[in-house]
């Protein structure tokens, strides 16, 4: 993936978030979750498209 299109989808995923908390009237608790769940989602992403996600998912726990 070009570096060009990471940067325009973190802009867009910033400011989508910057106008849901500044424009839709929310509860403090709401926001707060709904901008933890973004940031979460995006750093997950981040890691797919840098490879470091694909690593993790060899990890077994327990026998199989």
């Amino acid at each position: 993936m070009p570096l060009i299109t990471l940067v325009v989808v973190l802009i867009v995923v910033g400011v989508l978030l910057w106008l849901v908390n500044t424009y839709i009237p929310m509860d403090r608790k709401i926001k707060s979750i709904l901008n933890a769940v973004v940031v979460i989602g995006v750093v997950l992403w981040l890691l797919k498209v840098f490879g470091l996600l694909d690593s993790f998912t060899n990890i077994h726990i327990g026998k199989l």
